[in-house]
């Protein structure tokens, strides 16, 4: 077992965390997949955390499942891969769109597999040049699964997210970009110190308007335009009884640099 598998660097007003199994690639295995679901849930309850980074220790994101750790049973028994889904990447993407500031993916090389889909699932995500994204699934019999399924016709289309699924050919970082899928690419050599950048900036923002914008755009993946109007009404009335509109307010008025207030959204 890893001694290590995640890593967390603790920064004022952000954290980083690493997925840190450079001679696997880091991809994931259980113990990985436990020690970042703890890593996350501390993030979650430190009300001082109000920006996260994800990145890959190494040359690779992260290369999906650890097909090592998904070997035949006895007899040639088939692994219950829907069981695998259900204890740990269902539950990783779901808290990753849950969690109450905003998730910074830094792809630092190759992600693959749900290693890709888990950085799509981030908030912002930015790629190093030399990063490439590939749905291998098909390789080995599978679908897209992490959210792919969900997340990649809504970036790049229907047409696209079917030719990448199915060819299993990867993308490079300015394709990424070119297409929607990721914000920006940046230099190998800065992107940890522009993934840091942003988060800091994310931290001096009013952390619970950036949680509501990521529900409000989630939920207008299924909403048609009435349900959505109904739900920005809703989002808006809750944030301008906030402290965080009557500081941006006074702050406009004055014509100086808000200070918001701290972080006050749910776990």
């Amino acid at each position: 077992m890893d001694e290590t598998p995640v890593r967390v660097e603790v920064r004022p007003g952000y954290r980083i965390v690493t997925l840190d199994r450079p001679d696997k690639l880091n991809s994931f295995n259980e113990a990985m997949h436990a020690t970042l679901r703890a890593a996350l849930e501390e993030a979650a309850g430190d009300a001082g955390t109000r920006a996260l980074v994800l990145t890959g220790a190494g040359r690779a994101f992260c290369a999906g499942q650890d097909l090592a750790d998904r070997v035949m049973g006895e007899g040639g028994a088939r692994p219950d891969l829907g069981d695998t889904l259900e204890r740990t990447y269902n539950p990783l993407v779901r808290r990753l769109r849950t969690l109450p500031f905003p998730v910074i993916g830094a792809v630092n090389g190759v992600a693959a597999g749900a290693g890709a889909n888990v950085a799509l699932a981030c908030d912002i995500v930015l790629a190093a040049r030399s990063a490439k994204f590939l749905q291998a699934f098909a390789r080995i019999g599978l679908i897209p699964d992490s959210g792919g399924t969900w997340t990649l016709p809504r970036l790049v289309g229907r047409a696209r997210a079917t030719a990448l699924a199915m060819l299993a050919e990867p993308v490079t970082a300015e394709q990424a970009q070119a297409w929607g899928m990721i914000w920006q690419v940046v230099d190998d050599a800065d992107l940890l110190r522009e993934a840091e950048a942003l988060a800091a900036r994310l931290a001096a923002m009013p952390t619970g308007a950036l949680v509501a914008i990521r529900t409000a755009l989630d939920a207008a993946a299924t909403n048609n335009l009435d349900a959505q109007l109904d739900l920005e009404r809703d989002l808006q009335a809750e944030l301008g009884r906030g402290d965080d509109y009557a500081e941006g307010v006074r702050a406009f008025l004055e014509k100086r640099p808000p200070s918001f207030g701290p972080r006050r959204t749910p776990r």
